[in-house]
């Protein structure tokens, strides 16, 4: 061993010691065992989570977290397998399997199970000896085969019946995801559904069918299209390749590569399904409003038909030490960026809870080195710090932008610089007890949030099998122990020349192979069938859950600050406020505005207000403009006064505004190299016409005009303008209106807004076609086209609507253009919601597919958009959707206010639901056939396209409308 290595194992060798003498000493979180309604299971005690962990006969974990705030269920079923144990041979095969668990079983999902059974088996027969072809010219015959054969199998197909069955009982956020260690699916549920829900998924594992095969491959085949045309994707694949040289972390893509995507193998996908889909290598965990002792037996009674089987766990070689810096290159589309990662040590280790909390003490957002030293000054254009944690490994990333004229080496540099400061100690103590204080923030936040406690959990399960939740309740005691020397020791023995630089450069790089589109024939979809089994579960009991409504004057404390108004709701759950201030007027009334709130976040306040546990932020729309404070009610007075200083007595930093400058026009070069931003900017030009808000700003000259004192005016001036005052928090409003007065002073008499421009809707008269060159393996294409004035009864015919035509996976565009005819791996159409009253509802519509696809692609989606399918099943099971999630529906906390200023703004005093709830049931298809033929049937659009126009000739673009090549200055204003 070299000295190096011995002084590192000494190092550690000592932390790892101090950490069990730390453990011993620590009684406040401990494994216990329980038992209740004849289960057994383990806790932690001074669990926040209150989690329940449960072993069920079959080896099924199962883990339980009981939060009663509304009536619903946050389910993740998590499966111990992901792309880190794909077949070496078989990349990507996860991933595949993840999205054929939606494809149903022998008993849904299918019409006659008999006859399509024998053409699902020839159909994996043929992609076996498919698979083994080489020869092009067979193959192709061969897909020709798979093709027809697939054809007749969809006859027999009912396409997307779990997503109807998941509709029909209330299910919202139906999604799944597969990652190195994981496949997770996940569902929101009514707590009223449970013993439908779990009907459902019990069938789901039991017997999954892979029908409807090679349209689903296109998917995926979009899917691994999409990933070559995002830099932040090659940035990561690229982090993980370097970083683990032998590991599969690096080694085996999630998406495959496409090699194996050309070539798949439905046995090979069977068998990993034998092997890894099993009860001991699954947990079902479950967050919501459910007692404990009910849910456990009732998963047992479902799931307990699984049988245990040995799973082959993957065991890597041990990854060899970094002999770095190792160097990549790596060219995109979109603005140069650096990256440096280090490799972490495994999941539960004192090292890896150290790489956490080091990343904080770098980059926090508000007081870390990086944020002090290089983001408030702006040294560089961005920066920040982050943790990534698998089971064996994990990864320390830092990313960085340059500032106009800088090198990435010269970012490197500035980077590596902080984290010799990092080495030596050069931070303050008082760093770490505002880490801690605001982890213990972000802690109280979470705990109330069914979703954000079961990632917790999930992540927990993935990466330990549940082993480690103790430590993961004991975090932030454990991070508080840890002193500065550890750290200092840490970091000395951590970052040394075992990184890895990435540098990644605006341009072309290697021609980009995509995967190419195969020869596929429509698919039936048997969108009005239905199964015996979805019938079954229809009839499954379920208790209806009475709605809710708001009452704006009952659940809102009203109340007067001068000429100012209070909304106030009390917090009775814990100390934290949040307070708004909010001014109904924004960058449409003052171009200066965002570029003021831009110029504050670098004017050296973020500290203090870290140091006290709060957050501040001034947040400017285009009509709005919030400025927003959070925290410990305890700290209010001392952040308001903070609050009071930063706004009020914020001094001119000519050098923070003339970085600031530069860093804006740098940002905004960047804009036009991102092909989302241009996406907005066409979709503004095809609502508004040439002026619009989009490009609504200054233009560089004006910029580089500007001076800091016009800035330091705008925040001076803000409070002089009518605001109104939102607070959510423990006080009442008699004793909060107290503390406002006492911490916040109202001007004698408030200033008129300053005149906003008027943009003006245009009308779609005839098909135009906006254009912009973007060198892309794909193309995305957006309709658009202004509707009907607003109109608050046509708010529930548009949600039905919605639910119905276009939005999510039972919809009919989703069915038609993506499960049909394979033609996209994301598509929508949506009859879209003003936000006042004096707006108009619009028309939107997206897919994103291959170049070869467009023409393929706007022609279905134009035959949806001028005729409108009737399927009065799903029709009924979009209404029973939409009433379940009124029903379930619970607005909470300081969203009740919001909810309330959202109804003012469209000239209503009272809860719309409560109408919207009423009029469901009165709603017949003629009523949404009627919004359809009115507002979208035979209409003129405007084709908003992205795309490399070598891919896409004018010539062919044309065909839809009058084409308009739009320049980048155009769009963007400058």
């Amino acid at each position: 061993m070299n000295k190096q290595l011995f002084k590192i194992s000494l190092i550690f060798g000592l932390i790892f010691f101090t950490a069990l003498l730390a453990l011993a000493q620590n009684k406040k979180y401990v494994w216990k065992t329980g038992t209740s309604a004849g289960y057994t299971y383990k806790y932690i005690t001074n669990d926040p989570a209150k989690a329940r962990f449960y072993t069920l006969k079959n080896g099924l974990t199962v883990i339980l977290s009981e939060n009663k705030k509304e009536p619903r269920i946050t389910s993740k079923i998590v499966v111990r397998a992901g792309s880190n144990t794909d077949p070496k041979e078989h990349t990507g095969l996860a991933h595949y399997l993840e999205h054929l668990l939606f494809k149903g079983t022998d008993k849904y999902g299918s019409l006659d199970w008999a006859k399509e059974q024998p053409l699902v088996q020839e159909i994996e027969d043929r992609y076996e000896e498919y698979n083994k072809t080489t020869d092009v010219a067979t193959r192709k015959a061969m897909y020709k085969g798979i093709d027809s054969v697939s054809v007749l199998a969809s006859k027999y197909a009912i396409a997307n019946e779990y997503d109807k069955l998941m509709g029909a009982m209330g299910g919202q956020g139906t999604n799944a995801h597969t990652w190195v260690e994981e496949t997770v699916y996940e569902e929101d549920i009514p707590a009223s559904a449970v013993d439908q829900f779990l009907t459902v998924q019990a069938e789901r594992f039991r017997n999954p069918v892979f029908r409807l095969f090679h349209t689903e491959l296109e998917a995926v085949y979009e899917e691994k299209n999409e990933s070559l045309d995002n830099d932040g994707w090659k940035i990561q694949q690229t982090m993980h390749s370097s970083l683990f040289p032998t590991h599969n972390y690096g080694q085996q893509s999630t998406i495959g590569t496409i090699a194996h995507l050309k070539n798949p193998s439905l046995k090979a996908i069977r068998k990993y399904y034998n092997d890894y889909y099993v009860p001991n290598n699954m947990a079902v965990i479950m967050v919501g409003d459910f007692k404990s002792d009910e849910m456990v037996k009732k998963i047992d009674q479902h799931m307990g038909y699984m049988k245990a089987a040995p799973v082959k766990a993957y065991l890597p070689v041990a990854e060899k030490p970094l002999a770095g810096p190792i160097v990549e290159d790596i060219y995109g589309p979109t603005s140069e960026s650096l990256a440096i990662g280090y490799r972490i040590a495994a999941n539960g280790t004192k090292e890896a809870l150290m790489a956490d909390l080091v990343a904080e003490i770098l980059s926090n957002g508000k007081a870390g080195l990086l944020d002090l030293n290089l983001s408030q000054p702006q040294k560089v254009l961005q920066v920040g710090a982050y943790t990534r944690q698998y089971k064996d490994y994990g990864i320390f990333s830092i990313y960085a932008a340059p500032k106009e004229g800088q090198t990435l080496k010269e970012v490197k540099d500035l980077v590596l610089q902080q984290i010799e400061l990092l080495k030596t100690g050069n931070f303050s103590e008082d760093l770490l007890k505002a880490i801690v204080a605001n982890q213990k923030l972000s802690a109280l936040n979470n705990i109330e949030d069914n979703a954000s406690r079961g990632e917790d959990l999930m992540s927990d399960y993935i990466k330990s099998n549940t082993k480690n939740w103790g430590k993961e309740v004991s975090r932030i005691d454990d991070i508080a122990k840890m002193s500065k020397a550890e750290i200092v020791a840490f970091a000395k023995a951590f970052f040394a020349d075992n990184y890895v630089v990435l540098n990644k450069y605006q341009g072309e790089g290697p021609q980009i192979e995509k995967v190419e589109k195969p020869p596929i024939t429509a698919v039936e979809t048997n969108a009005g069938s239905q199964s015996d089994f979805l019938k079954m579960v229809a009839k499954i009991p379920t208790e209806r859950i009475a709605p809710k409504w708001l009452d704006f004057q009952k659940d809102i404390q009203h109340g007067k600050f001068g000429e100012a108004e209070i909304f106030a709701v009390k917090n009775t759950d814990n100390q934290l406020f949040r307070q708004y201030f909010q001014f109904e007027m924004g960058k449409w009334n003052s171009k200066l505005l965002p570029l003021a709130a831009a110029y504050l976040s670098f004017l050296s306040h973020d500290k203090k207000f870290y140091e006290l546990a709060c957050k501040f932020f001034l947040n400017v729309d285009n009509q709005v403009t919030t400025v927003g404070l959070t925290g410990l009610q305890e700290n209010y007075g001392k952040a308001m006064q903070l609050l009071k200083e930063v706004l009020l007595n914020g001094q001119v930093d000519q050098a923070a505004f003339t970085a600031m400058k530069e860093n804006l026009l740098k940002n905004r070069q960047n804009n036009k190299l991102n092909k989302g931003s241009m996406m907005q900017a066409m979709l503004s030009y095809a609502a508004y016409g040439k002026n619009n808000p989009y490009n609504f700003t200054l233009t560089d000259a004006e910029i580089n005009n500007l001076k800091p004192e016009e800035l330091i005016a705008v925040l001076r001036d803000l409070f002089s303008y009518k605001y109104n005052v939102i607070y959510y928090g423990p006080a009442g409003l008699p004793e909060y209106k107290v503390m406002l007065e006492k911490n916040h002073q109202l001007p004698t008499q408030f200033r008129a807004y300053p005149e906003a421009i008027a943009f003006k809707k245009v009308a779609q008269n005839e098909n135009k076609v906006l254009f912009t060159d973007y060198n892309m393996v794909q193309a995305d294409v957006s309709w658009y086209r202004n509707a009907n004035q607003y109109a608050p009864a046509q708010e529930v015919t548009a949600d039905l609507f919605n639910n119905y035509f276009g939005f999510g996976m039972g919809s009919v565009v989703f069915q038609t253009l993506r499960e049909s005819k394979a033609l996209a791996y994301s598509t929508s159409a949506v009859y879209g919601k003003p936000r006042k009253k004096e707006d108009q509802f619009y028309v939107t519509a997206f897919i994103g597919c291959q170049a070869d696809k467009v023409d393929d692609a706007i022609k279905g989606m134009n035959t949806l958009l001028n005729d409108l399918p009737h399927n009065e099943k799903a029709f009924q099971s979009a209404k029973m959707s939409l009433s379940t999630q009124l029903e379930t529906e619970r607005i909470m906390e300081d969203r009740i206010i919001f909810s309330y200023i959202d109804a003012k703004r469209k000239g209503l005093d009272y809860d719309l639901r409560k109408d919207a709830y009423a009029a469901i049931p009165k709603i017949s298809f003629q009523d949404i056939q009627k919004l359809h033929h009115d507002y979208f049937a035979n209409q003129a659009y405007t084709y908003c396209i992205v795309g490399a126009q070598k891919n896409l000739p004018l010539s062919q673009l044309s065909n839809y409308g009058k084409v308009e090549q739009l320049s980048l200055e155009t769009l963007f204003g400058y």
